[in-house]
């Protein structure tokens, strides 16, 4: 499938997709034709050259306030990008222009996280259920059908009546192991399984083909805020300060997942996300972590005597607050935090992180990211989502200078 091609940089121009006052000296040095009626609340905007806008090579392509509360998670679908926030509803964008395409939700509490495989997107919420999507019609109404609620109601029936099947969460009161007994936070597809971690410390394991809970992990200590899968090994990120690796046995007896490995940087602080490399000849299994305390640290997954151990290959301090998110795109790595900013670092050899430089903009935390690699323009489109609403685009060229 050919790659779509960016033409031409994009502004928003609505009531509901304004400019921040920080992009104003941009906006004075661009000329907008407007139309009396506009249909898109995205106008095309033709730069001039030369434009001169700032000494960052990173250039803001569109600010979007569409989500009446904080923007919680981004997830690539396809042509499509998917957003979220405090509300049920789910906004489809179109790539690359950003062409609202269609909503869709369900149930109550707001979207925590979302993962999308295939025709099929699954989305966290703060109710406790993970909900299935399928794509059914590639018009905009009614384009993404709900499916399922996990657990489902076959899942959920064929155990209530066992009392094996029921674990004690607080005093006189049960709840099946199957569900979640508090907000679940993260999702991550491996072949044909679905995990969920969720605040309630537990890790979830769904079978894709007919979304049957299969395993209930208490895998941690506190809440569960970031998981990801690379080469069969699902790894949780939790505020207990430890990263955990799972993994199955290679044993026919031995079905359940393990604990493989347990990585720790450092006491007293929480890791509030997490992401792996896996799309290039470079990844050499790397896993990157995002602190409470602002570092960003990396191991590198190696095989010593048939035994997986993880090694440390960068503890850097990129934020002057929280890392909230961090995104992976080739060999370039995003941090995204609660200092308003995402910190720009390419990816080593040795697996270490040379920074890049820093993006501004958002007026409150980074609390998602997504990019795409468009090799034709030979850069990344950036996509950030914040605690002050809004949507953000971002072009990153793919030659830049390290700052050391």
């Amino acid at each position: 499938m050919e790659e779509p091609t960016i033409t031409t940089p994009l502004l928003p121009k609505s009531s509901n997709h304004a400019i921040s006052d920080q992009n104003s000296h941009l906006q004075s040095q661009l000329q907008v034709q407007a139309a009396s009626k506009p249909i898109n609340p995205l106008i095309p905007i033709s730069i001039s050259s030369p434009l001169k806008l700032s000494q960052s090579p990173y250039k803001c392509l569109a600010v979007i306030f569409s989500h009446v509360g904080p923007v919680s998670c981004l997830a690539l679908c396809g042509e499509f990008l998917l957003s979220a926030s405090n509300s049920k509803d789910i906004t489809v964008w179109r790539q690359p222009d950003l062409n609202q395409f269609t909503k869709f939700g369900h149930g109550e509490g707001f979207v925590k996280a979302l993962v999308a495989i295939g025709d099929r997107v699954f989305s966290a919420h703060q109710d406790r259920k993970v909900r299935v999507w399928k794509q059914v019609s590639r018009k905009s109404e009614n384009a993404f059908r709900l499916i399922a609620s996990l657990p489902t109601t076959k899942d959920y029936l064929e155990r209530c009546l066992k009392q094996s099947n029921y674990m004690q969460t607080r005093r006189n009161h049960k709840r099946l192991w199957i569900e979640h007994g508090d907000s679940i936070s993260c999702l991550a597809v491996h072949g044909e399984v679905v995990y969920s971690g969720s605040w309630d410390r537990t890790l979830k394991v769904w079978r894709m083909s007919d979304l049957k809970c299969l395993e209930s992990i208490r895998a941690h200590d506190d809440a569960i805020n970031g998981l990801m899968t690379h080469n069969g090994i699902v790894y949780s990120a939790s505020a207990d300060g430890k990263i955990k690796a799972w993994g199955k046995k290679n044993s026919p007896l031995k079905n359940n997942h393990c604990l493989l490995g347990v990585l720790i940087s450092r006491e007293g602080m929480s890791w509030n996300s997490i992401v792996t490399c896996g799309e290039t000849g470079l990844d050499q299994n790397l896993l990157y972590a995002g602190g409470s305390d602002g570092h960003v640290a990396g191991w590198k997954c190696e095989m010593e005597k048939d035994k997986r151990v993880w090694k440390m290959v960068c503890d850097m301090k990129a934020h002057d607050m929280a890392v909230l998110s961090l995104c992976v795109v080739r060999e370039f790595v995003f941090s995204g935090s609660g200092d308003k900013g995402i910190r720009v670092w390419k990816r080593e050899e040795d697996g270490g992180l040379g920074r890049l430089g820093f993006i501004r903009g958002h007026e409150g935390p980074v609390r998602c990211l997504q990019a795409c690699w468009y090799r034709r323009e030979k850069g990344y489109v950036l996509y950030s989502g914040g605690l002050d609403k809004s949507l953000r685009v971002w072009w990153v060229p793919q030659q830049q200078n390290s700052q050391g």
